[in-house]
């Protein structure tokens, strides 16, 4: 598979009559994404006239405007000379975000199926997974599902081929080359392997979520009697 290109300058798609999107790369790349999460910095600090909201992807930035105020060609053009300044405004340093799992059994039913299809102990896929740091490249999906990067090549795995109808919140699960964490029971074609008792995403908190994008997240693993007793205290 060919390595992901970062682009010198940013390439633009009309995204309806109200969008464009600037994408900086063409696959999933740490440094396509930090200039994404820069962009999105400098849009938010400095917002050009019409804009309504800035929305970071792996390796995209769309942004949806008001097109009484302004339109794509003088975004465009807006956004080419911020890019210019990019080093003017840091990007927020990423915090660490641990999440206890409790792995396998009831709370990982796949557990078993990704240890099998590539030869490995169960105990060895937990130790893999859970031993890796791994970067929050976007939130989507549904609130707060993290999309994260940095999976061990030995534990890719493609998706379910029906997915379930309903996988429990905190569920944390595979698909092929990522791996993340439903924050809200919904359907899901991930491999599940495991479970947190923290909940990701309440809109009761001042701040609904545990992370943010560009944020990294570090798995440890938990026992069913841990898995209880944090989910009584859970934030």
């Amino acid at each position: 598979m060919p390595e992901p290109r970062v682009f010198p300058r940013a390439r633009y798609r009309i995204a309806g009559d109200r969008g464009l999107l600037a994408e900086y790369g063409d696959g999933i790349d740490p440094e396509v994404n930090r200039r994404v999460r820069a962009m999105a910095a400098v849009l938010r600090a400095r917002p050009p006239a019409g804009v309504v909201e800035v929305v970071p992807t792996y390796r995209s930035l769309l942004v949806t405007y008001d097109p009484l105020e302004t339109g794509a060609g003088r975004l465009r053009e807006a956004i080419d000379a911020l890019e210019d300044r990019l080093g003017e405004i840091p990007v927020p340093e990423p915090r660490t975000v641990e999440i206890p799992v409790c792995y396998g059994g009831a709370y990982g039913p796949d557990l078993g199926f990704v240890a099998e299809t590539h030869d490995l102990a169960e105990e060895d896929v937990v130790a893999i997974h859970a031993g890796t740091l791994y970067q929050i490249y976007m939130i989507g999906f549904t609130p707060g599902f993290p999309f994260l990067g940095g999976l061990d090549p030995r534990l890719h795995t493609p998706r379910l081929d029906t997915p379930r109808t309903a996988v429990p919140a905190g569920s944390v699960g595979i698909a092929n080359d990522q791996t993340g964490i439903y924050p809200v029971t919904s359907p899901g074609g991930w491999r599940l392997i495991g479970r947190t008792p923290l909940k990701l995403f309440d809109p009761a908190r001042a701040d609904p979520f545990l992370y943010r994008a560009g944020d990294r997240i570090r798995f440890v693993a938990i026992g069913e009697d841990a898995f209880r007793r944090l989910g009584e205290d859970a934030p």
